[in-house]
Order: structure tokens, then sequence, then C-alpha cells
């Protein structure tokens, strides 16, 4: 199998002067033809700190956390992602999101399912939130286990992954509920699995009349490319609309390979959107946020949210303030294309909640006074009329404010 990088993308990574399944067979010694194989990678997935001795260069603490915490959050990590760490660098980007750290064991306000998801699910992992739409989490095993994963959860359960038993009732509960026009599979990670166990559940769900989005939250263009192979790709596009959202963190994921992942989808007409999470030291300012969304972009991928972190036990360490995720936003904003801006949300077990910094400032009679994104105050003509707000602006003379 081989990877055309598409001339028209500029990657900027450290990685985009050669392929990384290049590098990556060459480190693990292997042929490159074995290494670009997603099942080869699947079994040969690290899982603790004495896989592969002499290639892999885990610190003394990393080894120790993987001991201290494998019978707390699985450990898991694709020998494609493993090739993308610099190893002399304490603070690499994907080796903070993958490696265990013994901090994981220190939170003070950790739980275990912050979304109470469990609590929102009418029938065995089919999470309803929203009336007309579900997440339906089908799939238990992933090409990578993040650490700030927030259903570490469902580690403790066994036979999640596509069980027969919980996918009829799912398709039950879907074809009873006329509400639900847009199913969201999730997990875990779908696409690991067959294409023709992909496949059957997409014929299903396609015999309820009602359903007319699908949707797949997958990581594997970014930690596992090799998956999204052409025959894949037109599977899936044969039960249109599909859509696909998947999960880059940092300029550092976005290599040749990824790109040419999801060029397979979009030339098979399935849309792709990339949903982040803020995490602290990876990508928790706005130059490293606009080189992730500047390069997604590029791969003609549409910046759709950046979450908040969840407090999920054992990620304290990752996460930062609202307030520090509303700065990066707000310089974002009018330092990049527009639509590379993605919305910054804090999901909660009632739904998300949009975070935007706040540009109103005051009603000035007439007029709504507003701040700049040069921090100067605009005011705008909008008398109210006859127009009752919900939430009134405070009154305030703005004599200095610009006006048109």
């Amino acid at each position: 199998m081989s990877f055309v990088y598409p001339n028209q993308l500029h990657i900027r990574t450290a990685f985009n002067k050669k392929l990384v399944t290049q590098s990556g067979a060459k480190l693990f010694g292997v042929p490159e033809e074995t290494f670009s194989n997603w099942r080869w990678q699947m079994k040969y997935q690290i899982q603790s700190g004495e896989d592969f001795p002499g290639i892999i260069h885990f610190s003394s603490e990393e080894k120790k956390a993987f001991l201290e915490l494998k019978n707390v959050f699985h450990a898991g990590i694709s020998p494609y992602s493993i090739s993308l760490i610099d190893f002399v660098n304490q603070n690499d980007p994907v080796r903070l999101q993958l490696v265990p750290k013994l901090e994981e064991l220190k939170d003070n306000y950790g739980v275990l399912d912050p979304l109470k998801e469990v609590n929102n699910s009418p029938v065995k992992e089919v999470v309803h939130v929203y009336k007309d739409r579900i997440a339906w989490c089908v799939a238990q095993l992933c090409p990578v286990y993040c650490r700030y994963c927030f259903r570490k959860r469902r580690d403790g359960e066994e036979g999640l992954h596509f069980n027969p038993k919980i996918i009829e009732k799912g398709l039950d509960y879907i074809s009873g509920n006329k509400n639900i026009r847009d199913v969201l599979i999730t997990g875990g990670d779908p696409f690991i699995a067959h294409d023709g166990t992909i496949e059957n559940l997409l014929k299903k769900l396609r015999e309820i009349p009602h359903v007319e989005i699908i949707r797949f939250g997958t990581r594997t263009p970014v930690s596992l490319p090799y998956r999204i192979t052409q025959e894949f790709a037109e599977m899936l596009a044969k039960y249109h609309p599909i859509w696909i959202n998947t999960h880059f963190n940092s300029a550092q994921e976005l290599t040749p390979e990824a790109a040419s992942a999801i060029d397979t989808l979009l030339k098979n007409g399935i849309p792709v959107g990339n949903q982040s999470v803020f995490l602290k030291n990876i990508n928790d300012d706005v130059i490293k946020m606009r080189e992730l969304v500047n390069g997604l972009v590029n791969m003609r991928v549409r910046p759709y949210y950046i979450y908040h972190p969840q407090i999920v036990g054992g990620t304290e360490h990752l996460r930062i303030p609202i307030e520090k995720g509303l700065d990066i936003m707000r310089q974002l904003r009018g330092s990049t294309t527009g639509f590379a801006n993605p919305q910054y949300v804090l999901d909660t077990p009632s739904g998300k909640i949009p975070l935007s910094p706040n540009h109103l400032i005051a009603r000035d009679g007439d007029y709504v006074i507003l701040k700049q994104l040069n921090n100067e105050p605009w005011a705008e003509p909008s008398p109210l009329e006859e127009y009752v707000p919900q939430i009134r602006l405070e009154e305030k003379p703005f004599p200095h404010a610009q006006r048109i």
C-alpha cells in the first residue's frame, strides 16, 4: 500500500520531508508494506513500558507510570503514533497525549463519568441527550488510548466492542424513536472493525426511514491512517450522507499519511471535520492552535469544535482554565481565516455550552457598544424599537466609542 502526499497540501511538521511510514518501518525493522498494514499496527500496539526495548526509549518515570496505571486505564499506542514522538523532548505533544504519567494518580476534581452518559442512556451504549440525535458507543477498541479520554469508565467492562446483543437493542431503540434523525457512531473507535462488520451496521441503519444522517467519530486518520483504504472509503460512500469527525490536537499529527487518508475520504464525498481538546502544553497557546487549524484547512478539514477538557479522573495535569481558552480564542479570531476558527465548547450532561469571548460591552441609547478586535470600543446603531430582550445589556454612555 502506498500513500501519495497531495502536492497542493503544505503540512508544516517535522516530518514533511519524508513519510512517517519510511521512518517508522526503519525504526521497527519491518518492511514498509508491513508497517502500513493497519492490522499489524493493532497487533503490535505498545501497551507497556517494556515493549520493543532498544527501539522505544521511555523514561524510567514513564515505565513506572505504565505499571502503576495499568489497572486504572488502558495504555495503547500504535507504532505509527510512536514514530511521531521525539523522545528527546519530554514535552513532545504526541507523547503528552498518549504516554502514561504518574501525575494521573493525582486529581482533585476528577470523576468517573463527567457527562453522566450512563444516566442519559435509555439502552446500553446509546447516549440520548438531544431530541433528534444520539451518540452510539458501538466500539471499545482504539488505535491509541488518549490519556484525557472522557470514557475511561468503559475500561472496566468487557465485551462492548461491536457486541451483537448491544447493537440489536440499539437498533430497536433507534427504529422505535422517530425523533432520531442523526446517529453518531462512536466508541472507542468504530473504524477498528472489519469492513463487513461496519457495512452490516450501516445497512441496518439505512433500513430505518427516519435516520437521515450517519456520522462517525474516529481518530484513525490521526493515529492509524492506514485504516482509511480506498475500498473502505468506497464502502462508506454507498451509505451517504456519511460524515466524519476526527481528532487532531497538534500540528505534529498533520503528516503526509494523515493528509492522504483525509484525501481518500474527501474524494469519496465524505466531509471531514475536526474536534480538538484544549490540552496543557500541547495546544494551549495561539501560535500552536493557529498552526493546527491552518494545517487542517490546508488538508481541507473543517475545524469544528475545540472542547474544554473534561474533569475525568486522572487528567488534572492536562487541563487548562476556561479563561485561558477564551484568551486563545480571542487571539485566534482575526488572525486566521474565519472558517478556520473552531467553536470553543464545554460539554455538560445536558449538552454543549458555547464558550465565546464576550465582545458586547453595553447599550448606549440606540447604539450597542462592542469591543473590536483591536480592543477599541465600537458603537453600532441598533435601536431596540418594540423588541424586549430576555437579557438586557447594561445601559451606559460611551461618548468615546467609534461611530459610523
